[in-house]
């Protein structure tokens, strides 16, 4: 008899798991499931203009020196950097928990005419089905603060080609303001994810020979009440703002995002 869809999900999930939980992979999967067939992230997308500078800082990174490179991208779907990567000249492969966010990313790829350059695969990011030394670089918006953190850095650790390097854009879990937030909202997130700490920021650096940590999103969060526009007057003097107080350790903790940038070899 033919496995039914969710049996293969759970066996796409299980394979060469051993301890990472299964419960809690099951668990993501179906969250992201739901979040890309109701497009709720597109939805919230107006809460997050405040991110601009940080996503900025993002992309910059991981689109400088792409062409040639061969990339693998954590999470998937149309919204995904992966399209723009391929555009750039990368050889990009795309990975994510949920089979409809696969789906959707391989239907956006085929419409921009990118097949060659590009191609996506359901797979546990903490068990990466990948040679050791495949990638020049791996990154991700978002996911680590899903992951088990130690199988997670060991497993992009194994997959880096020396020389390589891994960037991950990623919320940080200590300002009070962004915590009751999350209180106030807890459909927005899933059961298992949490936010990193700084103690997570180190954990993951000290993995690697070089690390630089980028912080944003302090004074910006007083924006978030207003929704405002990207080019928002108010937006850029906060942003302003953040950059000059984020140089400081101590206050550093309380930003909202770190993007990290790391590198091997």
């Amino acid at each position: 008899m033919p496995a039914t869809p969710g049996a293969q999900r759970r066996s796409v999930l299980s394979d060469g798991v051993g301890a990472t939980a299964p419960d809690r992979l099951q668990r993501e999967a179906e969250f992201h499931d739901e979040a890309f067939a109701s497009n709720s992230r597109e939805a919230t997308g107006k809460y997050y203009a405040t991110a601009r500078a940080a996503k900025a800082h993002y992309h910059e990174q991981i689109l400088a020196g792409a062409r040639d490179r061969t990339i693998l991208e954590y999470g998937c779907g149309k919204g995904s950097a992966a399209f723009q990567l391929a555009a750039s000249g990368a050889h990009v492969t795309g990975i994510d928990i949920s089979a409809v966010g696969i789906r959707e990313a391989q239907g956006r790829g085929r419409a921009l005419g990118l097949e060659a350059q590009l191609q996506f695969r359901q797979m546990n990011a903490e068990v990466l089905d990948f040679n050791a030394d495949s990638f020049d670089l791996v990154c991700g918006s978002g996911i680590l603060h899903h992951l088990d953190i130690a199988r997670a850095v060991a497993e992009i650790v194994r997959v880096l080609r020396p020389g390589g390097e891994a960037i991950f854009f990623e919320p940080l879990g200590h300002n009070p303001i962004i915590n009751l937030y999350r209180r106030l909202t807890p459909a927005m997130r899933s059961a298992d994810e949490q936010p990193l700490s700084m103690t997570d920021l180190d954990r993951i650096t000290n993995c690697f020979d070089g690390a630089q940590v980028s912080f944003f999103g302090l004074f910006t969060l007083l924006a978030a009440p207003l929704r405002p526009a990207s080019d928002s007057k108010v937006l850029r003097v906060l942003e302003a703002v953040d950059r000059v107080v984020l140089r400081r350790s101590m206050l550093q903790r309380h930003a909202w995002i770190a993007v990290i940038r790391l590198t091997q070899g």
